[in-house]
This record gives structure tokens, sequence and C-alpha cells, in this order.
């Protein structure tokens, strides 16, 4: 059946072809470009950061956190299981051991109670991934890095322009990662960035970006010529897609504000069934100023997540699940990853059903999305 309503649609600003073009005039389509520097620039001011540098991806940029923090082969890092491949990757691609910690039942994040009680004499590092675009509580877990002399790599794939006490994400560790694939808030199709908050790192992460040459210090006029000088690969972006991404981060504040205009509609037109006990609905913390990236719901068993999954694709909407937890993953299970229970991260995985959501998403097609839900749990 053909959808009505897809999960998601990437909102386009109207300026990305524009911008697009002049990246091609300038004759400079690689990294490191006009347009890579405006984002950097943009960003730095919007977030209140020390240095922003792009990348390919979060992926990349996470990767280059776990170098950047000289993390080894033996060392262990905390994060929670429910989450993207790619928090754990950047780890076991360099022979690191993740050690997953259960998350909270209210946020869906990192359950900071249970974080000291798995640190050992290997732990190096603690990765908190904000969920949905709900900070972690960095307090706690900046409290904790600063007794146990730990680094801080924060996965902020999802929490582009959020904050945590005032303090955006990505912004309050040693390091944090963004991500601009085409399902975030802002994109560029692909893509992401890393946030530095040391400046001690700086110099290292030029040179790790551009494939362990110091190219970028060349480019400055800082060096006669560029050459080896340590690891590294190619986790530049095209100029072409910072280009498109500088539209979009132009627009920060416009997006943030339809996307919290459809997340209202739907906590609104979803509340008699919460109150009711059928489903419970996304959780914002004083503290927290989302960027409202998803809608979910939590239904009240897998069983029940499945049936209203299939009655919307039905009727020509695509509502999906999100995360197997990577212990409970065959890859998980092939590290040794799976021997410890995460109750909260297995229930959440199973009753947790995310709803369209996106900037183009009306109010008549977010009555039909609701009216068919209100309809499904009518007749169960």
């Amino acid at each position: 059946m053909k959808l009505k309503i897809p999960f998601n649609k990437a909102f386009v600003t109207g300026r990305e072809l524009e911008y697009i073009s002049q990246a091609i005039e300038n004759s400079h389509t690689s990294g490191n470009g006009e347009f890579s520097k405006k984002c950097q620039s943009l960003m730095q001011d919007a977030f209140s950061a020390h240095k922003i540098l792009l990348t390919t991806s979060c992926t990349s940029a996470l990767e280059m956190g776990v170098l950047l923090c000289d993390l080894a082969p033996g060392d262990e890092v905390i994060l929670p299981s429910f989450t993207f491949a790619s928090t754990a990757n950047a780890l076991v691609l360099r022979g690191i051991t993740p050690r997953f910690v259960d998350i909270r039942p209210d946020t869906k994040n990192l359950d900071e109670s249970l974080i000291e009680a798995a640190i050992c004499e290997r732990t190096k590092a603690i990765m908190p991934v904000h969920y949905a675009g709900v900070g972690c509580d960095m307090d706690t877990i900046m409290q904790l890095a600063g007794k146990y002399d730990l680094s801080v790599i924060e996965d902020a794939a999802q929490g582009v322009n959020a904050e945590f006490k005032n303090k955006f994400l990505g912004t309050i560790g040693t390091l944090g990662a963004y991500s601009f694939h085409e399902t975030k808030n802002y994109s560029s199709g692909e893509g992401g960035a890393l946030i530095i908050n040391n400046e001690d790192m700086i110099e290292r992460a030029e040179i790790l970006r551009e494939k362990g040459t110091n190219r970028t210090k060349f480019a400055r006029g800082e060096v006669d010529k560029y050459t080896w000088v340590d690891i590294g690969s190619s986790y530049l972006p095209s100029d072409i897609l910072a280009a498109s991404l500088y539209a979009q981060l132009e627009a920060l504040d416009d997006i943030n504000e339809m996307r919290k205009s459809v997340f209202q509609m739907y906590s609104d037109r979803l509340q008699p069934l919460v109150a009711e006990g059928f489903i419970e609905l996304p959780y914002l913390p004083e503290e927290c100023r989302t960027n409202y990236h998803m809608f979910y719901l939590l239904a009240s068993d897998l069983s029940v997540r499945t049936a209203l999954s299939e009655h919307l694709r039905e009727k020509g909407i695509l509502a999906v699940f999100h995360y197997v937890p990577l212990h409970n993953s065959p890859m998980g299970k092939k590290l040794g990853c799976g021997v410890e229970r995460l109750p909260i991260t297995d229930q959440v995985s199973e009753r947790l059903l995310r709803l369209p959501f996106y900037c183009d998403l009306t109010e008549a097609e977010v009555d039909t999305i609701c009216d068919e839900i209100h309809a499904f749990y009518a007749s169960h």
C-alpha cells in the first residue's frame, strides 16, 4: 500500500540550491571550503561552542572523539545499549570494550545513578546519548568524570540546538558529536560535526580530519608545506553538503518552532489515551530545553505495539519502532556484551513506537494519525 503519511520528510528552507550553486561557482566543492567555515562559525556562535568542525557524519565525529581521548585497546567506556550502532562502533573499531548501562524509564537516557557502579580500573570514558533531543543529567555525569578522571564524549546526534540547564548539548563534555542525517532536525542528507570543548585538542582534531596531515595549518599559511604527521582519515564533508546545511542552520529557530508545534499537537490529541492508561508520552524535564527531535508513544507491551503499528500501516501511515538494544544484537552477543540484564532498556525497546514527525506535517495529517490511534484503542 502506498503511504499517505511517511515517517520522515526532510525539510527544505528554499535556499539550499542557491547556496549549492554558490559553492560550485566558488570552484571549491571539496572539504573545508567557504560554506564549511560558515556552518562552523554559525554553530559556534549560536551554541557558545569553543570549536566545531564539520565531519562526514556523526559516526565520523564519534570516531574522532575516541582518537582524541587516546582511548586504547582494553579500555572500557560506559554507554547505553539503547542507541544506534555508531556509538558502539566508534569504540569497537579501536579494540575498546563497550560497557552497557541501563536507561532511565522517563527520559530513555543513560541512568546516571547506575554509572558509578559500572566504573572499574579499565574505565576511561562515558558516552552519554541524548535521546530524542532531551539532555542526560550532565551534572552527575561530569561530576563522576571529574571524580574518576574520565573523558566524556556526548553523542548528541539527536540533540542539535537542545539544552541542559542552559548549556547546549554537545558543549558540556570533553567532546560532542552532532548528526545532520536526513532524519535529523537540520539536514544535509549525510553529515555531522565534532564539538571540541578542550582547546588542547583542536590542532590534533584538524590533523585527524585531514587524513593525518597538517594540511589545515598549510591552508592558513602557518606552514610552508604539509605532510603526514599523525594517524587520521578522510572526515571532511564536501562544501556542497555544507552549503545545503548552511541554509538549514540559518533557520535554526524557525525549524525548532515548527517542530514544537507538531509535537504539541500530538501531545494535546493523545492526552486522553494517557489519562486512560493506554499509552505513555515523552517526558520533558524542567532542566532541559528539547529540540523536538521526535514524538513517540509507549504501548503497554510488544504485542500491542506491533498491532498498533500494523493498524497504522494499513491506513497508509508509517510509524516505526526504534533501536534493537545493542546488548541483544548479533554483534553485541558476539562481543559478549549481553551478559548483564538491562530491564528498562529491553522493556522500552519493545514498547516504543515513533510517530511520523517532520516540519511539513500538517494539522490535518496529525488529526488523521491521532484519530487512527484512538480508533485502534477503541477496538481493543
